[in-house]
């Protein structure tokens, strides 16, 4: 039944495909009714909770499904593709994005280790993958209802809109993918802080040295646990990280040239040739071929 509801909720407040703010900052709804192909995208720090249809993301070739059986954690950011290839008007998808503030995340798994309570025990660092799905269990369903019925009032939402959001947290901390996401929000995780950081210095040089004394690890060890986590080389997650972030900048209008500077390429004729090494395209085909809604996830 709370299912339902969610569903509903967004249903109602989704005019259109692509993506809907709340008014509840770091929590967006979004519906597809028309298939997506999965494209270059970034997921920044976040939770894709799938409450009707079915979502695809592939990470370093390993593809993820999903539906309203499972939502996707996915605690650092990652250059990944997305899409929505099985969205149609008679099977729409309606869905909540909820980026995850890694200060906000850290604070609670500090809180909840100091309380000493439901601690997984886990052996190393992460061990896999950079993102995790994880089981609609009915704490995170029911937080997840009390949120979304806030947008009935405005001053509600102002008032409990944290608070909420607070508790949607904590679910996924105490869920199937809890010992995934505090790992990555826990003090003392290096490969976390130097993938936060990847992600906000694109625009300048980035060497796996340079990474690995910011994580004080030496080379060797830094490139086998980064690898761990991510399942990609340093060196090949930055670039990933580059050309995804390029391809959707692209994708919204912005001239390949530009693109290609943001993202730290000073040779036009290099970053040319790495796009279409990995799109299969050139940047400007590959902008002229997107007649995509922008912001679906």
């Amino acid at each position: 039944m709370s299912k339902d509801q969610i569903i509903r909720l967004i249903a109602t407040r989704t005019e259109t495909d692509g993506l809907t703010e709340t008014g509840i900052k770091g929590v967006r709804l979004f519906r597809a009714t028309h298939a997506i192909p999965c494209v270059p995208a970034v997921y920044d720090p976040c939770v894709v909770a799938i409450a009707s249809g079915a979502k695809e993301a592939i990470l370093d070739g390993q593809r993820y499904i999903y539906d309203d059986s499972q939502y996707l954690c996915c605690p650092m950011s990652m250059p990944v593709k997305a899409g929505a290839p099985y969205s149609s008007p008679e099977n729409p998808l309606y869905g909540v994005l909820i980026s995850l503030d890694p200060r906000v995340m850290s604070q609670m798994t500090m809180e909840m280790e100091n309380a000493g309570g439901d601690r997984p025990t886990v052996k190393g660092d992460l061990r896999t993958q950079g993102i995790r799905l994880a089981r609609w269990d009915e704490s995170f369903t029911e937080a997840l209802l009390r949120l979304l019925q806030l947008g009935a009032s405005n001053t509600d939402t102002a008032v409990l809109g944290e608070a909420r959001l607070r508790e949607v947290c904590y679910a996924i901390l105490k869920g199937e993918a809890g010992i995934f996401a505090r790992q990555a929000f826990g003090a003392g995780n290096a490969i976390a802080r130097s993938i936060a950081h990847v992600s906000s210095n694109l625009d300048v040089p980035i060497s796996v040295d340079d990474m690995a004394n910011r994580a004080g690890m030496s080379r060797a060890v830094f490139h086998r646990k980064f690898k761990q986590v991510t399942t990609m080389a340093p060196i090949q997650f930055v670039k990933s990280m580059r050309l995804n972030n390029a391809a959707m900048k692209i994708a919204g209008g912005m001239p390949v040239n530009e693109a290609a500077i943001d993202v730290g390429y000073v040779s036009p004729s290099q970053f040319s040739r790495e796009f279409k090494r990995m799109y299969g395209q050139s940047p400007r085909q590959w902008g002229e071929a997107q007649h995509r809604p922008m912001g679906v996830v």
